[in-house]
């Protein structure tokens, strides 16, 4: 994989709070955006997703992502599709990452609150919702394509392509430390933790990269992570892998290592809030951290190459109203709203089908991070997920840095055979999946 190297020479790669209101006792109905008035036509879109609980940092920061976004099209005057133009309302329920709740909140934004769209961030959620999908013909998306499969014909992946992303960031790590020989690796036992442990393994062995050991899965209900560790570490491998932990676990994790002694590399899918990482460990001891999620104050970001409008801007207007709160999804959700506003406005309506079929006409879309073929037929048995480049992202002198993007396809072509095979020793193809 050939990755791209950025400095000055780079050449690729407002906003309202609103209250909310309660839905039965687990979910939280919110209305963000510009509020349109009586006259205004408006467009409702959906946001099924963990709003509370451990996973609500791959949630609720998307929200208020959002309102950021709502806020700036509203402005510009809304939605513009051949009837006229439409503002712009999100309503969010609280899944509380529960299967059953996002099937209860899925009927609830179509019936009751008549969503023309429905982001959600999918894994354990998704097959709650999907008898909903199935039955209205609604367009999702997730953040996660493995929930792909022949028979999503409605489902989306067209921003994250969780895990398959995480090949760029071991490719990177292999050839910029050809040193580090050695790794393990932890991960919680879910839907989220299981297809991104397929993934790194693949990766680790296209890189040449020995595992000591099988991969430590935990229960999600896991609290004290000093025998995980202290297990994790046993070996002294050069490489320490995070997988994809949810931010609750990879920061008493790395304050785990901090604190038993460990000085080798560290490389996690995710580095959430990492200032209070560093709070907890030091500035030193997170030098040289791996992960795939930039700050939006990068300067990588202000290339041609990037669709994301003003990231900078977005970025410093989303600290001003939610400081502290910036994460890995604080941008995703915005931008899978970029692609179905174009989708939509290209269509003439915000019909779900005239969406999604503007949406992928010509096998090609605008990613974040450049253009991107519409793939993943010989994995999730659909071109469904929206795959290009994904950035590279260290932790140097306490601040997150892109080092370079990698190609997803590219690795593909020559690895896919082994993803494959780790994901089909851990039953993640999708004909695995029931």
């Amino acid at each position: 994989m050939k990755f791209n190297k950025f400095g000055m020479g780079l050449s690729r790669r407002g906003f309202l709070r609103s209250s909310a209101t309660m839905a039965g006792a687990t979910a939280v109905a919110s209305t963000f955006g510009v509020q349109a008035n009586a006259a205004d036509k408006t467009i409702k879109i959906g946001f099924l997703a963990p709003l509370t609980g451990p996973v609500s940092a791959w949630g609720k920061p998307g929200l208020s992502g959002c309102e950021i976004w709502a806020e700036q099209v509203n402005a510009a005057g809304g939605i513009k599709l051949s009837d006229g133009d439409y503002q712009v309302e999100f309503v969010g329920y609280d899944n509380e990452y529960d299967p059953a709740k996002a099937r209860t909140g899925a009927t609830k934004l179509i019936r009751e609150d008549g969503v023309s769209f429905i982001m959600m961030l999918g894994g354990d959620t998704w097959p709650g919702a999907q008898p909903v999908a199935d039955k209205t013909g609604m367009l999702f998306s997730t953040l996660l394509p493995s929930d792909l499969a022949p028979d999503t014909q409605t489902l989306l992946a067209p921003v994250e392509v969780h895990p398959i992303y995480n090949v760029t960031g071991v490719q990177w790590m292999a050839e910029t430390y050809p040193n580090l020989k050695t790794a393990v690796m932890c991960a919680q036992d879910d839907a989220l933790g299981l297809p991104s442990v397929a993934t790194y393994l693949a990766a680790f062995e296209a890189a040449g990269i020995e595992m000591l050991d099988d991969p430590l899965l935990f229960d999600p209900a896991t609290t004290d992570f000093a025998p995980v560790v202290t297990k994790l570490i046993s070996n002294n491998p050069d490489v320490v892998c995070l997988d994809t932990c949810y931010s609750d676990y990879v920061h008493p994790i790395a304050e785990q290592l901090f604190q038993q002694g460990y000085k080798g590399q560290i490389i996690s899918c995710t580095a959430d809030f990492y200032d209070q990482m560093i709070a907890k460990t030091s500035k030193e001891f997170m030098e040289g951290f791996i992960f795939q999620f930039p700050d939006f104050d990068d300067p990588a970001l202000n290339s041609d190459q990037i669709n994301f409008k003003d990231p900078n801007g977005f970025f410093a207007e989303y600290n001003k109203r939610f400081p502290g709160e910036w994460g890995a999804v604080s941008w995703e959700y915005a931008a899978v709203m970029d692609l179905w506003k174009a989708a939509a406005e290209k269509a003439g309506t915000a019909d779900p089908e005239a969406v999604l079929a503007a949406m992928k006409e010509g096998g090609k879309g605008k990613h974040a991070f450049g253009e991107a073929d519409w793939w993943g037929k010989d994995l999730f048995g659909i071109d469904n997920a929206l795959v290009g480049d994904w950035p590279v992202v260290v932790i140097e002198d306490g601040k997150a840095t892109i080092k370079g993007f990698g190609n997803i396809p590219e690795w593909y072509d020559k690895h896919g055979d082994l993803l494959k095979k780790h994901m089909a020793a851990y039953d993640q193809m999708w004909d695995q999946r029931g």
